[in-house]
């Protein structure tokens, strides 16, 4: 960064620039992590009675080890950088559709515990209850890498609110998560094969909302990937959104057969939770209990994770994922 006409490139300057500032913030957590371990076991060695107390100062650093371990999980192309997520609800009718609402706000819960940031660029309501679909950003380091941790269908059990029996039901939401790529990065997309609609905006948004079709829904006829737009101020700006979004998708896509053909190499495959099973199960009836099927990682405390508590769920995977036992 020192060298003379550093930035000269304002665009690749940039990428050095976040770079570095990523890997600084990493040498500086470890560096901190170790010294404050360090002094815990000085301090063991001068006081033994004071074990326990000790023992609940360094409660808090092993959740950042955990985070720092995390980091030095993802080496792909894109996990370092932000990702865009879109929940669809799925098999379950109004149940699924309230699913989905719930999901939305367990990621936006989630997120500002990470002190990541979140975008809502879309949500439809559903006819009943809840949303058929919606579509957010999450800003921060590691947001793809970690959320990839998320994608696949999420099953959730209960007695349903909109049955007058109070029957139980089971409602699937699926998670598409893929990497929220710079501006200017290039990827192919012939508009002949795009098929784009514009609507009439629903729910808050701003002034404009419910006056004008200013909302866009873009297809891509090829893949049959649908993406919309509703939240910015003009049609124009909702186009140029969801046709972010769009190239995203489409360089998801092209990992997830890049995966599929890796697995397929090692005699297996590749489980993505998109085909019929789930990754996760939320039951809140008869019982709580929150199970991953991937990793087999559960919890008790189902409304906790709700709450946002994911972590210990995406932890799990990353390492399971590292030790090559899910794909």
């Amino acid at each position: 960064m020192s060298e003379p006409g550093f930035w000269n490139d304002q665009e690749r300057a940039q990428r050095i620039s976040t770079e570095h500032s990523r890997v600084a913030r990493r040498l500086e957590l470890y560096g901190r992590l170790r010294g404050e371990y360090e002094d815990a076991t000085g301090l063991l060695e001068l006081g033994p009675e004071m074990a326990d107390e000790i023992e609940a100062s360094i409660v808090p650093l092993r959740g950042e080890l955990e985070r720092l371990e995390e980091a030095a999980l993802f080496d792909g192309e894109y996990d370092a950088g932000d990702a865009v997520v879109t929940l669809q609800s799925g098999t379950g009718g109004t149940d699924a559709q309230d699913w989905t609402e719930m999901m939305l706000r367990m990621y936006e819960r989630w997120a500002a515990d990470r002190k990541f940031e979140v975008d809502l660029l879309e949500t439809s309501p559903g006819e009943e209850a809840g949303l058929k679909s919606a579509t957010f950003t999450v800003g921060g380091e590691n947001a793809y890498g970690i959320l990839r941790a998320e994608r696949g269908k999420h099953r959730l059990v209960r007695q349903s609110p909109f049955d007058q029996a109070h029957r139980r039901h089971t409602a699937f939401a699926t998670v598409i998560v893929a990497p929220l790529l710079p501006d200017d990065t290039d990827v192919e997309i012939d508009e002949s094969d795009l098929k784009i609609d514009t609507y009439r905006a629903q729910g808050a948004g701003g002034q404009h909302v419910n006056k004008t079709d200013s909302a866009v829904r873009i297809t891509h006829l090829p893949t049959g990937i649908v993406v919309q737009c509703q939240n910015e101020r003009s049609q124009s700006a909702n186009k140029q959104t969801a046709m972010r979004v769009l190239k995203a998708r489409l360089v998801e896509r092209a990992e997830e057969e890049r995966e599929a053909t890796l697995a397929k190499e090692r005699g297996g495959a590749a489980d993505t939770g998109f085909g019929g099973e789930w990754i996760r199960s939320y039951v809140l009836h008869p019982y709580q209990l929150v199970k991953d099927s991937r990793t087999g990682h559960e919890a008790g405390n189902a409304q906790g994770v709700l709450d946002g508590n994911l972590d210990p769920f995406i932890h799990e995977y990353l390492l399971a994922k590292a030790a090559g036992k899910v794909v």
